[in-house]
């Protein structure tokens, strides 16, 4: 029986294409061996922003003096052993996260609900701590450990009010609760640019003090119209003293002259007043005792 012949696999660049020139049948090697180490440098080089920081690190290291395999922090073009090292970044300008309302406790029991924003940045020179410690992203550490500091910011600081004294000193509260952030967060490798925070009370506090404010707007309401009332009093008092006074000055100002016109009169004045002020006609009658008589016999 004959044996079965296997099929020959191997490849000779003359049976393949006949028609190539031995000069580029003496390239290919070349070629390819340059196109491999182009694929090995594009994975050996990476480049770092200039707004960020990099770290380069070995994949697994057993030292424990090497900072959890850390070789240093880096920027711009950075080679590196892909094989055995790679290079995280970190963006070390400002980065703002919004976090869904906390809820924390008073000094009496009362429940509040926070809505904290805050705006940050990385430490740039504490950037190889925070990699050795957490290995994450910004994003993980913010949803990690910056979410657990300001929670445990809010709920410190609100056990030492009570919901009046929170409500009426919220300044101050937010203000406590922004520098135990900042101490928490400095220690760690983060700054804070800025902590905001929108404090909501319980609603049976929040109903009470609306109705508080409402009650003391309805007292100024009539306060203001008792002052209304007694201001327009206060005018038309002024008005009346005012009247009574010109009276008073015009009565004054007749009687003055009725006492100087009189102490100015005497028998010959009133006979010249009254010869000025005769038009020359004698009266057709005159009274007396009997009653009215004809005026005769006057020419």
């Amino acid at each position: 029986m004959a044996k079965n012949s296997s099929p020959s696999f191997n490849l000779n660049l003359d049976t393949v294409n006949p028609g190539i020139p031995p000069f580029f049948k003496r390239l290919t090697l070349p070629i390819i061996a340059c196109i491999a180490l182009l694929i090995v440098l594009a994975n050996s080089c990476t480049t770092i922003d200039s707004g960020s920081v990099g770290l380069k690190f070995y994949k697994w290291s057993s030292d424990t003096d090497k900072k959890g395999g850390v070789i240093g922090t880096c920027k711009g073009w950075v080679w590196y052993n892909p094989i055995t090292q790679n290079v995280f970044e970190y963006p070390i300008y400002v980065q703002r996260k919004t976090y869904e309302p906390f809820s924390v406790n008073a000094k009496d029991a009362s429940t509040f609900t926070m809505d904290p924003t805050i705006a940050y940045r990385l430490n740039p020179d504490m950037a190889e701590q925070v990699f050795v410690k957490y290995r994450k992203s910004l994003r993980d550490i913010e949803d990690g450990y910056i979410r657990t500091c300001i929670y445990e910011a809010y709920r410190t600081c609100a056990n030492q009010y009570t919901s009046d004294s929170l409500m009426a000193n919220r300044g101050g509260f937010e203000n406590e609760v922004r520098k135990r952030l900042e101490q928490s967060l400095s220690n760690e490798g983060f700054i804070v640019e800025e902590f905001t925070s929108q404090i909501t009370p319980p609603n049976s506090l929040a109903q009470a003090i609306n109705a508080k404010n409402e009650a003391v707007q309805n007292a100024l309401k009539a306060e203001n119209k008792v002052k209304e009332a007694e201001a327009n009093a206060k005018i038309e008092i002024a008005k009346a003293q005012g009247e009574a006074n010109a009276l008073k000055i015009k009565g004054d100002g007749e009687a003055y002259y009725n006492r100087v016109v009189a102490l100015s009169l005497n028998e010959l004045l009133v006979r010249q007043y009254a010869i000025e002020k005769w038009d020359g006609r004698l009266p057709n009658y005159m009274m007396s005792e009997k009653g009215a008589t004809p005026f005769i016999g006057v020419k």
